[in-house]
């Protein structure tokens, strides 16, 4: 894929999720996310050619201006589209999918020191929310959504919503059908009972307050 034909599916993706764009001058000019890409697009090619150091003072540079780090080792496909972006984290053994969204704050975190490939792996059109922590050599499915705030720290199958600290799958997609399953909670659960529990204790201790 060609810089410029890479460059006009990243503005497509720009248009296709955020409907604050009005024109594609505005995305040439004003979106930080879009700039982070292109400047990731010329110094992930120096790396793969390895240049020292231009790269990495290419991507400093880049995150210097936008307020996004990506490290030219990482690998991004098509479409790619950060919402705002500052904060984002993207380590070197990254791997993205095409289609896939990211919203600021968002960290695709190492947890080893090694020279392998420490970084998560995210397949095409996953949604990252605000906020979200992905750490370490896990896979996230294709389709999938994360949502904002959460710690992910285990790989998650195609086409499920994950929430929570840590990060679990609350539902499941089928494609075919088109239909979501809901899956149990069950830290939801104790939580919930947890909560009733406490009401029922509160309620039982006003009462015999007024008894007495």
């Amino acid at each position: 894929m060609g810089f410029f034909s890479g460059m006009r599916k990243d503005i497509k993706a720009v248009f296709a999720n955020d409907p604050a764009a009005v024109s594609t001058l505005e995305v040439l000019l004003a979106y930080p996310g879009f700039h982070a890409r292109q400047c990731h697009r010329i110094a992930h090619t120096l790396f793969r050619w390895h240049i020292p150091l231009l790269p990495r003072l290419i991507s400093h540079i880049s995150r210097f201006f936008t307020g996004i780090e990506i490290h030219p080792g990482a690998k991004i496909g098509d479409g790619f589209f950060i919402d705002h972006g500052m904060g984002v984290v993207i380590g070197e053994t990254s791997e993205i999918g095409d289609n896939v969204t990211l919203y600021q704050g968002v960290t695709l975190g190492g947890t080893s020191h090694q020279r392998a490939k420490r970084h998560p792996t995210l397949g095409n059109n996953v949604v990252v929310g605000v906020g979200a922590q992905l750490i370490g050599d896990i896979t996230i499915g294709d389709n999938t959504k994360v949502g904002a705030g959460s710690v992910v720290v285990d790989s998650v199958p195609a086409n499920a919503t994950v929430v929570g600290v840590p990060g679990r799958v609350v539902a499941v997609r089928n494609p075919d059908t088109d239909t979501v399953e809901r899956l149990p909670d069950p830290v939801g659960e104790k939580l919930e009972n947890l909560e009733k529990r406490i009401a029922e204790l509160e309620k039982s201790s006003t009462t015999g307050k007024k008894r007495e």
